[in-house]
């Protein structure tokens, strides 16, 4: 079985594709098992220690459909303790630069108050945005991805990342 469990929820494609590509980075199915939030219960979290939450922010810094379903249904029940957790969102920091990347933000406050390990935080040098729930100090609280206006930096922003989390993760 697959050490990481990424669990991610997108509407346009974006964010399952970063999924996708951050797998493969990561070294493939054998490491890394990608489940949509939407099919989801809260005991497929139970299988990991190693966790990777993946959610655009949508409308005015909210969550992804499916997210907020869950975020509401479900994510109380889950056991968090012991379990290192990675954030990334996609995101568009131009139109929505008073909340870019909140969904991961609002993901992140909820995961650690239920006892989970942050860890993959990412410095916000190089965005433009006005605020965020995802920045703490300098830095989100994972990888900030921007399809709408840096799509060139992705593919760049994703290996350096994963890298970070190989040992994070103790991979």
């Amino acid at each position: 079985m697959a050490t990481i469990g990424l669990f991610y929820g997108s509407t346009t494609g974006k964010t399952e594709a970063a999924a996708e590509a951050i797998q493969e980075a990561l070294g493939g199915e054998s490491v890394v098992t990608l489940h949509e939030i939407a099919d989801v219960s809260d005991s497929d979290f139970a299988d990991y220690e190693c966790v990777i939450i993946a959610c655009p922010t949508w409308d005015i810094g909210g969550l992804q459909a499916d997210w907020e379903g869950f975020y509401d249904d479900d994510l109380d029940n889950i056991d968090f303790n012991g379990k290192k957790v990675a954030y990334f969102g996609t995101g568009d920091q131009v139109g929505y630069a008073e909340n870019f990347q909140d969904a991961m933000g609002i993901l992140e406050e909820k995961i650690s108050g239920l006892g989970g390990k942050t860890v993959g935080h990412w410095s916000t040098d190089g965005y433009e945005h006005e605020s965020s729930k995802a920045d703490k100090g300098g830095k989100f609280v994972g990888l900030a991805l921007d399809e709408d206006n840096q799509s060139e930096l992705t593919d760049e922003r994703i290996q350096k990342w994963t890298t970070q989390l190989k040992s994070e993760f103790s991979l």
